[in-house]
């Protein structure tokens, strides 16, 4: 379950390396974000000389996520940690290389240019 205030792990190489969620896009409600979804956060720890820094206001995409996620077949995905890709405008990554294990629904939910990025599908 991530909401407003859950720290997450930025798994791509656009420079930010956690952020904080403080806003969950797809309506005035929606209280909590999972796999697929897109959250707007800020970057509280972020590498030197890079394109992404410190307080830069990014909006990322939900790829893991430690709270066990229900597929359609019935079986249940789960990960060690809450990790998201930055995506611009056009949903497109920001970085060049993603790293760790993307689920499969990524790919079904339209997002093809962050799947082709990742070494493993889940």
């Amino acid at each position: 379950m991530i909401q407003p205030q859950t720290i997450l792990r930025v798994t791509d190489n656009s420079g930010a390396k956690i952020i904080r969620c403080f806003k969950i896009l797809g309506g005035s409600r929606k209280r909590y974000a999972q796999i697929g979804d897109i959250i707007i956060g800020s970057v509280q720890v972020s590498e030197p000389r890079r394109e992404v820094k410190k307080k830069d206001i990014v909006k990322g995409l939900v790829v893991r996520q430690k709270k066990p996620f229900r597929r359609k077949d019935g079986s249940y995905i789960r990960f060690d940690e809450n990790a998201v890709v930055l995506v611009n405008d056009k949903n497109e990554p920001l970085g060049n290389r993603i790293f760790g294990s993307i689920p499969r629904e990524i790919k079904e939910m339209g997002y093809s240019k962050v799947v082709a990025l990742s070494p493993e599908l889940v």
